[in-house]
């Protein structure tokens, strides 16, 4: 039913009803922002390309057809948009601020300070997402969209612009990577 409801939204917004796209960023806005923060690693960058996904959704909604779920659709801007920084920030690199004794400057944590109990299960969080972080670009792909949001082989195949077979022996080398990276981080 809430495909449905997408694919009707979209067809509100197609035919002028630009508030349909209120409905649509309320919707899928949480998911997308997460996937994208997993995908560049910055919480600012992830916000800048949330927004973008639905600027980019807003323009194509003319050519927009429901030939598969509406969620395939919107993660494929969004995971376009992602490999566009990637590409883009590979091209123009960047310094980490120092103070004067040549320490790195971090950004700011955030306020709400955590107990001191959840101490190791951030250390298990931080490990896991470097990880993720260190696979192949297409490998963190197929991960992300498959267990994160929860999207069948075809979809990621869809997606990602390859077949479902080629999701399937990415999702197992990513598996296989991060079980390897792992193992050699607590070991």
């Amino acid at each position: 039913m809430e495909l449905a409801t997408d694919v009707l939204l979209m067809h509100q917004l197609s035919e002028g009803d630009d508030l349909a796209l209120n409905e649509l960023m309320s919707r899928w806005r949480e998911r997308v922002a997460a996937y994208l923060l997993r995908m560049v690693g910055n919480h600012a960058t992830a916000m800048d390309l949330t927004q973008e996904t639905f600027v980019r959704l807003y323009a194509s909604r003319q050519r927009y057809r429901p030939t598969a779920a509406f969620s395939t659709y919107l993660f494929h801007i969004a995971t376009n948009l992602a490999r566009n920084h990637a590409r883009w920030k590979g091209r123009h690199p960047t310094v980490p601020l120092t103070d004067e004794e040549g320490t790195v400057i971090h950004e700011p944590v955030d306020s709400q300070v955590s107990p001191d109990d959840a101490a190791a299960l951030r250390e298990q969080v931080a490990l896991v997402k470097n990880a993720i972080a260190a696979l192949p670009t297409d490998l963190r792909e197929a991960l992300l969209l498959f267990t994160i949001e929860d999207m069948s082989h075809t979809e990621v195949a869809t997606v990602l612009g390859c077949s479902a077979k080629a999701v399937e022996v990415r999702i197992y080398r990513a598996r296989q990577a991060l079980r390897e990276a792992l193992a050699s981080q607590t070991a």
